[in-house]
This record gives C-alpha cells, structure tokens and sequence, in this order.
C-alpha cells in the first residue's frame, strides 16, 4: 500500500481520537464493565486500573487530536491497544459459558486489537515530522 493512497479509515487522526476518547470516557461512565475484565494478576484494585487505563485513553486521544503531540500520540495509542489486550483475553474466557451473542461480542474484540494497531500505527506515519525530529 505504500505506492497507492490509504483508504481514509486506516489514516483517520479523528476517528483514532474518536475512538480513545469515547472509550476512555465509557470507562467512567460504566466502571464495573471494565473491572471485570481487568486481570486479577495486577496489583491493586480493579477499579483503579479501569480508571487509570480510561484516563490514558482520553489522554492519548488528545494527544491524537493536537498536531505537534499526534505522532506520540499515535505511537502511545498503538501501544495501548497493545497493553489492554489481556483484557480482552480475559474477558473471552470468563464469558465462554455466556449467549451466543455475549460470546461473539467477547471473542469479537480479540482479532479487532490488530485494525487498531494498525490504524495507530498508519495515524503515526502519515503524520509528517518537524524539521528538527529524527526519523
């Protein structure tokens, strides 16, 4: 793809901030979804991790948004995607005894980390670098 146009959605800095930010936000709004899927294996209580991982994202979808912090945020965002992965892993096997429809939703959001990744990581490179920025 380098040699043709990206589709819009794959380089889209407002869906990307989108994205994170209305994520982020429903980590307030609807806490006790996202404890349960937090690994017990974390130090300290579900709760903070909820928080603190919807704070980032809502931090890293304004990075998104701001010309001079979106190659950063990008990059942050790509990594993030990548950190609450196990998440997403945990959730898939808590609810492997749920409906159909509540087990497609849980098996759905393993593979969908990759577009996500993805567009983080082609946010990151279609942003062009300042003068005074390593490659």
């Amino acid at each position: 793809m380098s040699a043709m146009k990206r589709p819009a959605w794959l380089t889209s800095t407002a869906g990307l901030a989108t994205l994170l930010i209305a994520a982020g936000v429903m980590h307030f709004v609807t806490p006790g979804f996202f404890d349960e899927i937090v690994p017990e294996s974390l130090p300290g209580s579900q709760r903070l991790w909820t928080l603190v991982s919807g704070a980032a994202e809502i931090g890293v979808g304004a990075m998104v948004i701001v010309p001079r912090t979106r190659r950063v945020g990008a990059t942050l965002a790509g990594l993030l995607f990548l950190a609450v992965w196990p998440a997403n892993f945990k959730m898939a096997f808590d609810w492997s005894d749920r409906s159909v429809g509540e087990r497609a939703l849980a098996y759905g959001r393993l593979p969908l980390q990759l577009p996500l990744i993805y567009l983080a990581w082609n946010v990151r490179r279609s942003t062009r670098l300042r003068p005074h920025e390593p490659r």
